[in-house]
């Protein structure tokens, strides 16, 4: 990451708060998705799941996974659109199981945006390739400078 971008980021965090379960530092009970980078239209984070992140035995919750899914979804459009949103829609396909102790590497970009509204999606990559597809709609919430 570049040092202007991380000086970025971090205005964005001091000015939209730091507590996100999804991203946010503050928040011990979150899942840290604290370390992004932006390259060729894509947000790109790294995910280390914990074992109480765990569904069945030592599957990844299918929920932890939608919830990192939809921040990387969410973090393409403050990237490339400089704009907070909301998930208005969210469309998932699982195609293999994730693990607890997988490392992950989750994706997102933005797809197209009409006015208010941002159609993006997303992915979640581990070990031989693709585990899990998102698309969704996403509504403007505010403006990032």
């Amino acid at each position: 990451m570049t040092p202007e971008l991380r000086q970025w980021i971090e205005g964005v965090r001091r000015s939209f708060g730091d507590t996100c379960f999804a991203c946010g530092r503050l928040n011990s009970e979150g899942l840290h998705l604290e370390e992004w980078e932006w390259s060729d239209g894509r947000a790109t984070a790294v995910f280390r799941p914990r074992p109480e992140h765990s569904g069945a035995g030592d599957t990844l919750h299918g929920g932890l996974a939608a919830t990192v899914l939809d921040e990387a979804m969410v973090w393409a459009g403050i990237f490339e659109q400089r704009v907070l949103s909301v998930t208005a829609t969210l469309n998932l396909r699982f195609r293999r199981p994730l693990l607890v102790t997988d490392t992950i590497t989750a994706t997102g970009w933005v797809d197209e945006r009409r006015g208010r509204r941002l159609r993006l999606a997303g992915r979640l990559e581990a070990g031989d390739g693709v585990a899990a597809e998102a698309t969704g709609i996403y509504v403007v919430s505010a403006a990032v400078e």
